[in-house]
């Protein structure tokens, strides 16, 4: 693990949420200049940094809104690093619950150069790896569907059929094979997702 250890006369801290964020600002001393909540907007923020930005660093937690604060650091020429969620909270005991308090946790781990640095993925293939993410998302659930499949067969005592469930023939090969209509449902419901991911993961694949 990386740690952040450039010096700067200026460390922030972001505690950030969807719609607020908490932003404290230290000075190489570590005295509290700036300790304050503001809406998740751009403006706000750079109202709030840009009197330091000949030698600050902005620093925040990796979480699922962090692309836009990075964005905003890079356009404006402001040092930005994107701390390891895993090992801030082992170095700094866990999130508090107080937003004002981990702000000041992240500002002070910047300024003490404590601050596990994670990987600022590139602005233009973020799109991209989220959407591989989740196609994996949807093929992990989709191989759950096929094991509740096979494994509806094997809670019944019945044969289950060797067959791939990703095509449409196969599908059909184990459908309404049971004598209680809720079990036929129940793997049609299975079957009728894959059958739809199927379509979807196809369409990813080939764009």
């Amino acid at each position: 693990m990386r740690f952040y250890n450039n010096q700067h006369n200026y460390y922030c801290g972001i505690d950030l949420h969807a719609r607020l964020l908490y932003v404290c600002i230290l000075d190489s001393l570590g005295n509290k200049v700036l300790h304050k909540k503001i809406d998740a907007d751009p403006d706000a923020l750079l109202e709030l940094i840009t009197p330091y930005q000949d030698n600050i660093v902005i620093g925040v937690e990796c979480m699922h809104c962090w692309y836009w604060v990075s964005d905003l650091c890079l356009d404006y020429a402001f040092d930005f690093v994107l701390g390891h969620a895993l090992y801030m909270k082992a170095i700094h005991g866990g999130k508090t619950k107080n937003d004002r308090i981990d702000s000041f946790k992240i500002a002070s781990l910047l300024r003490g150069g404590n601050f596990p640095i994670a990987y600022v993925y590139p602005r233009a293939m973020r799109a991209t790896r989220d959407l591989l993410r989740r196609r994996t998302k949807i093929m992990r659930h989709g191989a759950d569907l096929k094991a509740h499949v096979a494994n509806t067969f094997s809670q019944y005592n019945q044969q289950s059929h060797n067959v791939q469930l990703r095509y449409p023939c196969a599908r059909e090969q184990v459908r309404n094979q049971f004598d209680e209509p809720s079990i036929n449902r129940s793997i049609d419901m299975d079957l009728n997702v894959i059958a739809f991911y199927t379509k979807e993961l196809a369409s990813v694949e080939h764009l």
